[in-house]
């Protein structure tokens, strides 16, 4: 192990796959290879794209691999696929999808399976991030599942998260639902060429614009895409001087709003623009002192994880799996109650960790 943490420190693609690999598969001496990788971690940008299956996800992905390699930039690709019923391997295999880089030495794509993660990120994906830091990757791109609105885990990963729409779909706004618009830093109406994409646009911006001053706690301003723009009360009560004209006052709060943009990612149109608003938006988070506070709530997030991941390593005992047995009997019968058993269920729990712990020491 310790020569295989070396390998990736000095940027060996195959010390790292077989790192990552080890996360996967829950290996608990992967877990100390992240420790000794620490001192080598937290430069890279890690980037989560996120958004409803179909959205082109995977294309625009290989569209910022481009950019950013001809900035001279070393990118690694997390791409999470929906796992087999059957093996708990990735079976979409987004990897297919950025060929074009395959030759490339300076870009890592690697697919990893949710084995039953609900949140569009898999289990490994917060240590496979660090093991690419560690050898050196400057951005790393963490492509989500694709599962519509519970798909919210990335910002727990993610420093920049952008959240990919697309016209068509049928309901033009399904993104634009609880949960969903609060995790997004940049807006993308992807196939932008096909009819509706304005109409998407303007209604991002019109809901981030109403999101933004709710926040502030200030009634929303009327933009000209808003239903408020048309009522001359609505402008009064949201403090708005007379003589100020909507669009005025519209432009100002798309200014401090998520930007909002059009791509064609199967001829790079737009994408461009969008590496340079990424880009920007680091930049912004470094300055401001965003960055420390969020990579912070990350770290607290993957705490809670990984206690919650141990209690369950240590329930698949054979003793443990006794005890949960025989309480659930216990319930069943009408001898205990539920919360009763939990409780009881728990404190084992919690013994079982302690004399593992002491067994470890």
């Amino acid at each position: 192990m310790t020569e295989l943490v070396r390998r990736c420190i000095a940027g060996d693609t195959r010390a790292a796959a077989r790192l990552i690999t080890l996360l996967e598969s829950q290996d608990r001496a992967a877990y100390m290879a992240l420790y000794r990788l620490k001192d080598h971690v937290g430069h890279a940008h890690v980037i989560g794209i996120t958004g409803p299956p179909g959205a082109g996800k995977s294309t625009l992905a290989d569209k910022l691999i481009t950019q950013f390699r001809a900035r001279g930039l070393k990118v690694g690709v997390l791409a999470v696929d929906p796992s087999s019923p059957f093996s708990g391997g990735a079976i979409l295999g987004d990897r297919l999808r950025m060929q074009s880089h395959a030759t490339d030495l300076g870009v890592f794509i690697r697919s990893l399976a949710t084995r039953g993660s609900l949140g569009g990120i898999s289990k490994a994906t917060h240590g496979a991030i660090r093991v690419l830091d560690a050898a050196g990757y400057d951005i790393i791109l963490v492509e989500t599942v694709g599962v519509g609105q519970s798909e919210i885990d990335v910002v727990r990963v993610a420093d920049t998260v952008v959240l990919v729409s697309v016209p068509g779909l049928g309901d033009d706004i399904q993104v634009i639902k609880a949960g969903i618009m609060e995790i997004g830093d940049i807006f993308v109406v992807n196939k932008a060429d096909r009819d509706g994409a304005d109409r998407v646009v303007r209604e991002l911006r019109a809901m981030l614009e109403t999101q933004a001053q709710l926040t502030r706690g200030q009634s929303p301003a009327a933009g000209p895409d808003t239903l408020a723009a048309r009522d001359p009360d609505f402008m009064h009560h949201a403090g708005i001087e007379p003589g100020t004209q909507p669009e005025s006052a519209f432009s100002e709060q798309v200014s401090e709003t998520p930007p909002v943009l059009k791509t064609i990612a199967e001829n790079g149109t737009g994408v461009a623009e969008l590496t340079n608003t990424i880009l920007k938006h680091l930049d912004r988070l470094a300055s401001t002192g965003e960055l420390e506070h969020a990579r912070l709530e990350s770290i607290k997030y993957q705490l809670g994880q990984f206690v919650f991941e141990e209690i369950d390593h240590l329930l698949s005992a054979t003793d443990l799996t006794n005890v949960r047995d025989e309480l659930a009997r216990k319930v069943f019968s009408r001898k205990t109650d539920v919360y009763s058993a939990g409780m009881a269920l728990f404190e084992r729990v919690f013994q079982q960790g302690a004399d593992h712990g002491h067994s470890q020491a």
